[in-house]
């Protein structure tokens, strides 16, 4: 059996700039909306022999589109903007996994958190990257 080496890059508490959900007059409307993300990543692209970005995942450009896809007008769901993330991951065939968590607070009389989260593995990573992508 061959080994499994893997690496996975980061991001937590990532406060997006968005406009999700329809809400009425007494509704709590949400003050903040948070991203988790995980990306499993080859663990070459950790182990380097030389310090250069060449030999790492550059990760700036998914930021950068993550940014774009948040303030890109209105969603209804949450889960529409994941899905929109985590189709930009599968762009990078590093990528080998996904786990996104998109939080909201408050939810209900200015306390509470509440997310949704998305888990790929290597597979459904694979089976997203290679189908058509959606319009929005």
């Amino acid at each position: 059996m061959k080994p499994v080496n893997s690496a996975v890059i980061e991001l937590r508490d990532l406060q997006l700039r968005t406009d999700i959900g329809t809400y009425g007059s007494l509704d709590t409307r949400p003050d903040i909306h948070l991203l988790d993300l995980t990306l499993g990543i080859g663990s070459h692209l950790v182990l380097i022999a030389k310090d250069a970005m060449a030999n790492v995942f550059d990760y700036d450009p998914l930021m950068a589109e993550i940014d774009r896809l948040a303030e890109d007008g209105h969603y209804e769901t949450q889960e529409r903007l994941m899905t929109r993330i985590a189709q930009a991951c599968v762009a990078y065939p590093d990528i080998v996994s996904i786990d996104i968590c998109l939080r909201k607070a408050p939810v209900r009389r200015g306390n509470g958190v509440l997310g949704v989260r998305l888990s790929l593995d290597e597979a459904a990573t694979k089976d997203l990257r290679h189908s058509l992508p959606n319009p929005r």
